[in-house]
């Protein structure tokens, strides 16, 4: 074994060389190999000579070859005289900052910040890689405005701390407002710092820092995008950007700027209107659209431009909810009954009269309820109590209209156009309106009654008519027998005066009878003809005018009938004298009733009186055995008989 060690002791030493190289080259010659991916820091453990070599107060690194953490590093690569007796060397991986992200820096030591700030300034360091750069240049220690981006650094971590962040991203139609923390306060006065340029959007906080920037709120905003944005120098807020709808303008009430004069003139006492970038109202509004607005410093308010209308009624809101707080107008009518109606108010606002409006009222919530409600609610309660409830419901229209007038006037003073004043629905007090309601409904069932005897009234006209269309035909008939009837009966006087005649020539006294007989035969005849066809036109009427008409003529006929009877008798008794024609008639009765004309006992007397007492009793006792009918005929004949003055008569017997 002994003799194996002593023949191969170079090779044991050679395998010591290979794994233990970096210290003996360490211990030879001072050697240090930093690898590339790793940056070499070192600490100085002593000085030789020289009591400068001391680090100043208050220095934790070392610029000047003091002892202490050096600030120079050692890149990759191989170093000579890193004595490990005096030199302490670690290795540390580079510092990697990541894909949208970037460093924030904290520096250990450097100068003091001064006071009033809160950040150190930016100092030529390539980008904080080169700690003695840094420190010789001024670089302050504490948190530093300015960051490394995404990317690999060798950053010597005994001088620098650094903090990974994300990027500052703002969405699409989002707008990002500034609030720095460090810079020179802002004015007096003024609620937001000066507007400066140069600093790419907070991105170079430095160049914003040397150009006068104010801490604290800023008037510019930040658009959509992503940013690097130092945290520990902005705070940023995302909020929506202000969209102005079609049909709506835009009155900006400017809260920062200078004092501007005001450009309405002597006639507007009602606020300030000013120009674009002063304090103020500005006289131009912004149309339709979408604008980064910094809610802090400035406010838009939205003025629709198109109609608007505001609903007085408590179940019915447009969706602008600006007559969200209005309801339905409750009134009291001259005789003191309460009612309720609806409005319904359209106002227009002119684009260059919005910012009047803004900056007479604020917005338009305050101009319906210090304008609008009050002025159109009380000129209906006052119209109201003008007049009662059943007039203003039929005078509706005019009080419409002298509304829209009266409500334009007054608009007409605030710079708003009253385009039209509408009454909605009207509701009366119940009981007064089942008053009402029951009247009309009485003249609807009057007017119907009135309709409904019209209508009969024609009805009963034309079924009149009808019935005495359909009586034509008969009415005809009975005129044409009437007509038929007269010429019989001339034919038959004709006829009957003919043969009176002739019988009057042959007979004598005898023909004079007969002639007299036949005219009573044909008068009768005639007036039982025209009776008839005066019974047929008073039958025909008698189907329209009923009973009445059929009555009269009936008694027309009998009166006709009896007139030509006694007529006839007359003529008779005229041709034949009244006793013979007496004897005639109760001779005639007596055959056609079969009494015997001879008793079987005659009773005789002497002398004229006797003679004269016997017929009448004989008269007497033929009268009773007669029809009653036929004896008061005779009755008849014989009353006329005696009434009539007798002729004188010769002395010669018939």
């Amino acid at each position: 074994m002994e003799a194996l060690i002593s023949n191969y002791w170079w090779v044991l030493v050679a395998l010591l060389c290979v794994v233990l190289y970096k210290y003996i080259l360490r211990f030879l010659f001072g050697m240090v190999i930093v690898p590339e991916d790793r940056i070499g820091l070192i600490t100085k453990k002593f000085v030789l000579f020289g009591s400068d070599k001391e680090l100043p107060d208050g220095r934790i690194i070392a610029v000047r070859g003091e002892a202490g953490f050096q600030g120079k590093t050692l890149a990759p690569g191989l170093y000579f005289g890193m004595w490990f007796w005096q030199y302490s060397v670690t290795m540390e991986q580079f510092t990697i900052i990541p894909e949208g992200k970037i460093g924030l820096i904290m520096a250990k030591d450097g100068s003091e910040i001064p006071t009033g700030n809160i950040l150190g300034q930016r100092v030529e360091s390539d980008n904080f890689q080169d700690a003695v750069k840094f420190l010789d240049n001024g670089g302050q220690r504490g948190r530093q405005t300015s960051y490394i981006t995404s990317g690999s650094y060798r950053i010597n971590t005994m001088l620098f701390q650094v903090s990974v962040t994300d990027m500052i991203r703002i969405q699409e139609s989002m707008v990002g407002i500034v609030t720095t923390l460090d810079g020179l306060p802002i004015e007096a006065n003024q609620i937001a710092g000066k507007l400066v340029d140069g600093h790419n959007n907070f991105q170079n906080f430095d160049n914003f820092i040397k150009n006068g920037g104010n801490r604290g709120l800023q008037p510019q905003v930040i658009l959509a995008g992503s940013y690097n944005l130092n945290p520990w120098a902005i705070q940023m807020e995302e909020i929506p950007m202000t969209e102005i709808a079609i049909g709506y303008v835009g009155v900006v009430i400017s809260y920062i700027g200078t004092e501007g004069s005001d450009l309405t003139g002597a006639d507007f006492k009602h606020g300030n209107i000013v120009g674009k970038g002063s304090k103020g109202v500005w006289l131009e509004p912004l149309g339709p659209g979408k604008y980064p607005i910094n809610k802090y410093i400035m406010k838009v308010e939205l003025v629709p431009t198109t109609n608007l209308v505001l609903n007085w009624a408590s179940a019915r809101s447009e969706a602008h909810n600006l007559d969200k707080n209005l309801s339905t107008i409750t009134v009291r009518s001259k005789d003191g009954f309460p009612f309720n109606l609806d409005v319904a108010q359209i106002i227009h606002v002119p684009t260059t009269e919005a910012p009047k409006v803004i900056a007479r009222f604020g917005n338009m919530v305050n101009l319906v309820s210090q304008v609008l409600e009050p002025t159109i609610g009380n000129y209906f309660r006052n119209s109201a109590q003008d007049s009662d409830v059943i007039a203003f419901l039929s005078t509706r229209k005019e009080r419409q209209e002298s509304a829209k007038e009266h409500i334009r006037k007054v608009l007409d003073e605030y710079n708003v156009n009253a385009v039209d004043t509408l009454i909605g629905d009207i509701v009366p007090p119940e009981a007064l309106m089942k008053t009402l309601t029951d009247r009309k409904i009485a003249e609807e069932e009057q007017k119907t009654y009135q309709t409904q005897k019209m209508a009969q009234e024609q009805r009963q006209g034309m079924e009149k008519e009808t019935a005495i269309a359909d009586m034509q035909k008969d009415i005809v008939k009975a005129q044409q027998s009437v007509e038929i009837a007269e010429r019989t009966a001339s034919a038959t006087v004709k006829k009957s005066e003919g043969d009176a005649a002739g019988v009057k020539l042959a007979v004598g006294a005898e023909a004079e009878a007969t002639k007299m007989r036949a005219h009573a035969e044909a008068e009768a005849t005639k007036a039982r003809a025209q009776a008839d066809s005066e019974a047929i036109k008073l039958r025909a009427s008698a189907e329209a005018e009923q009973i009445s008409l059929t009555g009269s003529a009936e008694a027309g006929k009998i009166l006709a009938v009896g007139k030509s009877t006694a007529e006839s008798y007359e003529l008779a008794v005229k041709a034949l004298g009244g006793e013979n024609f007496t004897r005639y008639k109760i001779t005639e009765e007596l055959s056609k009733g079969n009494v015997k004309l001879i008793p079987d006992v005659l009773i005789g007397g002497n002398g004229n009186n006797g003679g004269s007492a016997m017929d009448g009793l004989l008269g007497l006792k033929l009268m009773e055995l007669m029809d009653p009918q036929q004896r008061k005929e005779v009755v008849a004949v014989a009353e006329i008989i005696e009434t009539k003055p007798k002729p004188k008569r010769d002395n010669i017997n018939p």
